[in-house]
């Protein structure tokens, strides 16, 4: 199956919520109307899209109606995905890998998918030529460092790990240690996700930073954030509260195949103006596919 194959397949249900709903809506109305335009941004909200977006979606769509005179159906679906794909480009979906090593900080909650998403990532990297090192720093969760250690064996990647309850810093420490002696290109770090106690995560986030920056300083650093595209709306409450701890530089959006959710990442990113690095849409590996917006909405409208 192609990549957008599998995208398609894997926004399916966010189709059919979306799309579904919007050709709803032009079968009820005949022309391009107010009327029209206000079931319009129902469909939105309903999308999880969000209000603040929609409203904002449907204010741009009224004023390209007037100014282009658009009249039709596919003309209002062009301009709509026109608006959206605006709001999605406010970044390079591509990651900053400019120097050798580079770092990923991988931030999240638990049960997002953060380590699944790493070794998916590490995968895409390694398959790309590219030495990938791990540092297994969610020392906290006892499944974390195993999982993580699977993952590594399967994307050929390198993992530095200690016992469970060891300090995070120091992992990451160590790892940098071995990222240099492994010539290897990328670091990617995975941390603890408990959100509900925020002044610990933010203790350990500026500990690790400290760390990087001593031992890295001129390494390119991204740091990415995973949310779980089945909570909707709650994902876009996760954004505002990591950026509190953390200068986050992208997303990543897992579970995209299991949800109708899926519009909720027009809304993240347009109330937070941080691109998109990653969408899961599956199960596999190779299921991790780079963000393309284009095809993200083509998926869905």
């Amino acid at each position: 199956m192609g990549f957008f194959d599998k995208l398609k397949q894997g926004l399916g249900k966010t189709k059919n919520s979306i799309d579904e709903k919007i050709n709803n809506v032009f079968s009820v109305f005949r022309k391009v109307d107010e009327e029209l335009l206000e079931e319009l941004e129902e469909v939105l909200v309903m999308s999880d899209i969000g209000m603040e977006t929609s409203v904002k979606i449907i204010d741009e769509l009224r004023q390209k109606i007037k100014k282009e005179k658009i009249e039709d159906e596919e003309s209002v679906k062009k301009a709509l995905k026109e608006i959206m794909k605006n709001i999605l480009d406010v970044g390079t979906s591509d990651l900053n890998l400019t120097t050798k090593p580079s770092i990923l900080l991988v931030v999240g909650v638990n049960g997002v998918g953060k380590t699944t998403s790493i070794g998916k990532i590490a995968n895409t990297l390694t398959k790309n030529g590219k030495k990938v090192v791990l540092a297994a720093a969610d020392t906290f969760r006892a499944a974390a460092v195993e999982q993580l250690e699977i993952w590594a064996e399967r994307s050929n990647s390198i993992i530095v790990k200690k016992e469970e309850g060891s300090d995070p810093a120091s992992v990451v420490y160590e790892a940098i240690d071995e990222t240099k002696k492994q010539n290897a290109d990328v670091l990617i770090i995975d941390t603890a996700g408990r959100l509900h106690n925020k002044k610990y995560l933010m203790d350990e986030l500026f500990k690790i930073k400290r760390v990087i920056e001593k031992e890295m300083p001129e390494a390119s650093k991204e740091t990415l954030l995973v949310l779980d595209a089945e909570t909707g709306q709650n994902a876009i409450s996760q954004v505002k509260a990591f950026k509190e701890t953390a200068d986050i530089t992208g997303l990543v959006l897992t579970k995209l195949d299991g949800t109708a959710k899926g519009g909720v990442v027009v809304g993240i990113v347009s109330e937070n103006q941080i691109p998109v690095k990653f969408i899961g849409v599956g199960e596999q590996i190779d299921d991790m596919q780079v963000f393309n917006s284009e095809e993200f909405l083509d998926a869905i409208i």
